[in-house]
């Protein structure tokens, strides 16, 4: 297998392709990209068996045939040779893949294609199309609310419901939940409900960025995503997401209306003085709300905002990193906090973005 391409083309697909290259080294043929020569064209592909990326650059093909080369290592020497056609060619009885750019001439230990997972056929599922902005931006506003937390592996995924033409997200760690519904331009073709991988989601929307639209499908147990010349696939993740909507209260003692850019400045800065696990304290009081942190040897802040709050005074914690997630994640003007009392859950209301954000309130002390 001898291919010639561009430099340029051959580090945008290595850089792109890369991003799924496994980081663990228990299966090491994870930690290579698949190198596939064939009809005039090179496929790359690497998968870390969660996420997988494939995508094929025009290339000047003598003899059919495939390879896996180490990925970072392929991705970081492919950055910096010099400006100028690349020949990737596989000698198989040597086991290496020998790179030449100009003068520069390296050789790169392989593995066998053979070992290499075989990952779903993207271009054989059934896909339809949905504008890329869209649901980017829906993606954007709950997957920070996905788990991290293994154990619990429905909670690290997004559920992702197309329903008629209007595209549901869901996310939730348990100690807060994203919900965001988005109308559709169109109504989708296929209805489609399936729980993502968070991490799957993000990927996409760092390489779906300069893309118009996208394709979505679903094959067997894997979601199918198109971005241009780009596929992600990801595995479905099997089990049963908590239902949203009886998680939301229906009554709440109060709604309290708040300037979001100022409110979430407020945050942000007394934030700074809530330290190793400490609260933010929300003090609602006639007429205003006053925002506090304190952290035992570290300080103390404290700072006042005028909100249309009436009744008695109500005082609740909450976590300040999932408070401010909650706000950073919509771009209206207002936003309304619901609240009912200080062991029960807050919910934020964006009407403008039909996006709630319910958040866990911490007990407090004294």
């Amino acid at each position: 297998m001898k291919v010639t391409c561009s430099k340029d083309e051959l580090t945008r697909a290595l850089s792109l392709v890369g991003r799924a290259v496994s980081t663990r080294a228990a299966v090491q043929v994870l930690g290579g990209v698949l190198l596939r020569a064939a009809d005039g064209r090179l496929e790359l592909a690497a998968t870390d068996m969660e996420v997988s990326l494939r995508l094929s650059v025009e290339a000047q093909v003598e003899g059919d045939g495939a390879v896996v080369a180490p990925g970072r290592l392929l991705v970081d020497l492919a950055r910096l040779l010099p400006d100028s056609e690349v020949v990737l060619e596989h000698r198989s009885e040597q086991g290496v893949l020998e790179v030449t750019c100009g003068p520069a001439s390296y050789k790169l230990n392989t593995y066998s294609a053979e070992d290499f997972p075989r990952l779903p056929d993207a271009t054989g599922a059934q896909t339809f199309m949905v504008d890329s902005d869209t649901f980017l931006s829906t993606v954007s506003k709950v997957a920070r609310s996905a788990s991290r937390d293994e154990s619990r592996p429905v909670l690290t995924g997004v559920l992702v419901r197309f329903e008629g033409a209007k595209l549901v997200m869901a996310a939730t760690d348990s100690y807060r939940m994203s919900v965001k519904e988005t109308e559709l331009k169109d109504e989708a073709v296929s209805e489609l409900e399936a729980i993502v991988p968070a991490r799957a989601l993000t990927e996409l929307s760092r390489i779906a960025q300069d893309s118009a639209e996208l394709q979505i499908g679903v094959q067997e147990n894997h979601v199918v995503f198109g971005a241009g010349e780009v596929w992600l696939t990801t595995r479905r993740i099997d089990g049963q997401f908590p239902n949203y909507k009886q998680l939301l209260p229906d009554t709440f003692e109060h709604e309290v209306p708040l300037p979001r850019v100022e409110f979430l400045e407020v945050v942000r800065r007394a934030s700074v003085m809530a330290q190793r696990n400490s609260p933010l304290r929300l003090r609602f009081a006639e007429g205003e709300v006053t925002v506090s942190a304190q952290t035992q040897d570290v300080g103390e802040g404290r700072e006042s905002l005028p909100v249309p709050f009436t009744g008695e005074a109500l005082e609740i914690g909450f976590n300040p990193e999932f408070l401010r997630d909650g706000l950073e994640s919509v771009d209206t003007d207002e936003i309304a906090l619901r609240l009912i009392s200080p062991l029960r859950p807050g919910l934020l209301r964006s009407e403008g973005e039909a996006f709630w954000y319910l958040i866990m309130p911490i007990r407090l002390a004294g």
